[in-house]
């Protein structure tokens, strides 16, 4: 026991803790701001999945009714970006390079755009059960589609039905945003319950639309609220890209904030975050990459409230790595999804957002089952 002077009459104090029991050091975080073992676990997992991307782009493009060699692909590739190889046949090349790479390009775009944006969205709300469609973009976005459908407007030819998809997502998000403002502020309570209130008023206007609409068009509506790839083209890869590009770039700037805010409103503004600015900026980020998505793709769900879960449960919580992984993530997930769609029933072709529905809603169970179980609550 260590001898020590004491004044007389003081109490005795507790003997301090022996060496085993104290508590080992923390590892030396990094320049980032983790510890390398998370570090190096965010390096491994970005190049694990950006390898599957890879091999899933390269066996999407190939494989179909008109099967085209991996090796022909590598090499067709290269030959236009002049780097060797060899062109395919006439046929080869035209399904090639006309039907199948802007599919996965566009299955690409769309999966990331879906992916960041429910990385975002759950980190602005500090809700895991939060998805763009809560604020009713989806829903927004389908009553534009709907209703260019239902009253057979044509002043954009093929793209009147993508521009007032895009278009009235942007506007049902501004809607929920103003009416959920109140004294210059918002509270993600209010915005939820305006969302849903929203998702209801979007669902009764789509069901007047198809009431009204003949047998043609009604059929035309319901494929377009499934969701697929199969309509894709050069000109709709270039429609997207622009938003899709925006909004991935923007994106992971406002990582280190949602750290911040994940620690609650208060102890946010205390370090310096400006809340409501910080909500609204990202609110429009997940409304350009979500309201793209869904003009160009249709409904497809699951796939921004599954792949942040996924990351978290991998990775852990922290937004650095969580807004890009949660984008290449959803890249993966939606490739390989329509390859999927595309070869599972051939020569028919499963609905898109009909196949994450039915993957992804067992897939969610079984993980509200188990960090219930575990943790005694969401992670």
């Amino acid at each position: 026991m260590p001898l020590s002077y004491e004044a007389p009459g003081t109490p005795p104090r507790a003997d301090p803790l022996p060496a085993p029991e104290r508590a080992a050091p923390r590892a030396a975080p990094t320049a980032a701001g983790a510890p390398p073992r998370r570090r190096w676990g965010s390096a491994w997992l970005t190049g694990g999945l950006v390898a599957v991307l890879v091999l899933l782009v390269l066996v999407s493009a190939g494989v179909g009714a008109y099967e085209i060699p991996l090796g022909e692909v590598v090499g067709s590739v290269q030959h236009r970006l002049g780097l060797g190889g060899a062109a395919l046949d006439r046929v080869g090349e035209s399904v090639l390079w006309n039907v199948r790479l802007p599919r996965v390009v566009l299955a690409l775009l769309v999966g990331a755009s879906l992916g960041c944006a429910g990385a975002l969205m759950q980190g602005v709300f500090g809700n895991p059960l939060a998805e763009p469609g809560v604020i009713g973009i989806s829903a927004g976005a389908a009553v534009g589609a709907v209703a260019a459908i239902g009253l057979g407007l044509t002043f954009f030819g093929n793209w009147t039905i993508t521009a007032c998809a895009f278009v009235a997502g942007l506007v049902t998000v501004g809607a929920v945003y103003l009416l959920s403002r109140n004294g210059g502020k918002t509270e993600v309570v209010t915005l939820i319950l305006t969302g849903i209130a929203v998702n209801a008023f979007a669902g009764a206007l789509i069901g007047l639309f198809v009431f009204f609409a003949d047998s043609g068009q009604v059929n035309q509506i319901t494929f377009w609220q499934l969701g697929s790839l199969a309509q894709a083209t050069w000109p709709k890869v270039l429609a997207v890209l622009p938003c899709a590009l925006a909004g991935l770039l923007v994106a992971p700037f406002y990582a280190g904030k949602l750290d911040l805010l994940s620690l609650g409103e208060r102890p946010a503004r205390h370090l310096g975050v400006d809340v409501e600015r910080l909500r609204l900026a990202l609110i429009l980020v997940v409304a350009l990459l979500t309201a793209a998505a869904v003009a160009v793709a249709g409904i497809i769900t699951f796939v921004g409230l599954l792949v942040p879960h996924l990351l978290r449960m991998a990775n852990g919580p922290g937004h650095r790595f969580l807004v890009p992984g949660s984008a290449l993530a959803g890249a993966v997930v939606l490739v390989a999804g329509d390859l999927a769609a595309r070869t599972l029933a051939q020569p028919a072709e499963l609905p898109l957002g009909v196949l994450t529905a039915l993957l992804g809603s067992p897939f969610f169970f079984w993980l509200l089952r188990r960090t219930r179980r575990k943790q005694g609550g969401w992670a």
